[in-house]
């Protein structure tokens, strides 16, 4: 026999960074929060993503909210009681040929025309100042300083922390099967407890999109596995975060020594099991990548491997805002380069839930964008 409903004024499915965001954002403001995971905290892409936190390059909608999100990073002992392993120093898009670098430039000035000036064309001669260790044929790039990076899992648990400690109630290892409409309130059914409260706020990852279809929106979301890999401890020659025009790489080096490779190679999701597998052809021609831009990673020794299951949108962008139905809000599908929105995208789902309205536009981000868009994975 099953328990009453557990109640709350809110209820956050999936416990991803975004969703103890958006969970401590909310109790900040006096609501009555619910957490309920169907792993542990940061199981999932959270946990296990590079940690980027960067203006670099992002699409143009999410370039306001990024902005937004570096000045909190920058205090965000403030937010969560941690510094969450950040470190601010700069972001190098790298070019290899005139072509790419005439790429670059142009993206820089719809950049500014936007009203943003942040990307920084440099040549040759700045690039290896930047990044002695560069090859010799590569010719400039995008430079942005104050992009960063921060640790992920530490980052999680700090949010779930500050969400704790503000009586936010985080339910683990408790899969959501159904939400849909009980009275007035939303239910969300678990195996063995239900959880009903007027608000439902959906950041279940690469789950979004199941739970968007049964709260009455459509979300044609896609899980994938995104890879990254770490190498042995090597001698300090690279400082900024570092990504390249022409090839799929995210690089970066940590102050032990080990170097942190990705960039969109990815494995096979299946998140129905909740698991992912390698693709070690793609790691390959990704370890190959940062070779041809730092000759010194042919010495390098990969000691670990992995790839966390990620949901992406076709438009590559997320979803965030309300829903179709009443008391309904999307916070999720970030397409592998949410972890660094994660503390602005709380607040604005407090923004939403609490006025209504928000400072930042996220008109771009509704999920109403997919109304009548057909979606079959794979194609």
């Amino acid at each position: 026999m099953r328990s009453s409903s557990l109640t709350a004024d809110a209820i956050v499915v999936g416990g991803g960074i975004h969703g103890c965001s958006a969970a401590l954002h909310l109790a900040l403001r006096g609501l009555d929060v619910i957490v309920i995971e169907k792993d542990y905290i940061a199981r999932h892409a959270s946990g296990l993503n590079a940690g980027g936190v960067r203006r670099l390059g992002r699409a143009f909608p999410e370039i306001p909210l990024a902005d937004a999100a570096l000045k909190r990073w920058c205090s965000i002992r403030e937010l969560v009681d941690d510094d969450c392993g950040f470190e601010s120093s700069s972001q190098i898009k790298v070019a290899e040929t005139e072509t790419e670098l005439s790429t670059l430039r142009d993206r820089c000035a719809a950049v500014r025309s936007i009203g943003f000036n942040h990307e920084e064309i440099i040549d040759q001669k700045q690039l290896r100042s930047l990044l002695p260790a560069i090859a010799p044929h590569c010719i400039g790039g995008i430079f942005v300083n104050g992009d960063g990076h921060a640790n992920p899992f530490k980052t999680a648990m700090a949010f779930k922390r500050k969400a704790i400690s503000l009586g936010v109630r985080i339910y683990e290892h408790l899969p959501v099967t159904y939400v849909d409409r009980f009275g007035t309130n939303w239910r969300a059914t678990t195996f063995n407890q239900d959880f009903e409260a007027p608000i439902i706020i959906n950041c279940a990852g690469a789950w979004g999109g199941a739970i968007a279809t049964q709260v009455g929106d459509n979300a044609p979301l896609e899980a994938q596995a995104l890879m990254l890999m770490i190498t042995a401890r090597m001698p300090n020659f690279v400082k900024p975060v570092v990504g390249s025009q022409g090839r799929a790489l995210s690089f970066k080096q940590f102050k032990n020594g080990t170097v942190l490779i990705g960039g969109g190679y990815q494995g096979r999701a299946e998140p129905e099991h909740n698991r992912t597998h390698l693709n070690f052809q793609g790691l390959g021609a990704n370890a190959q990548a940062a070779a041809a831009l730092f000759p010194i990673m042919q010495h390098s020794n990969i000691v670990r491997c992995w790839a966390g299951i990620e949901g992406v949108m076709p438009d590559a962008i997320p979803v965030i805002g309300a829903g179709r139905e009443q008391g309904v809000y999307h916070a999720f599908g970030f397409s592998g380069h949410g972890f660094a929105l994660a503390p602005i995208v709380g607040r604005i789902i407090a923004d939403l839930i609490s006025s209504g309205r928000t400072d930042l536009s996220i008109k771009d981000f509704n999920v109403q964008r997919f109304e009548n868009y057909l979606f079959s994975p794979g194609i």
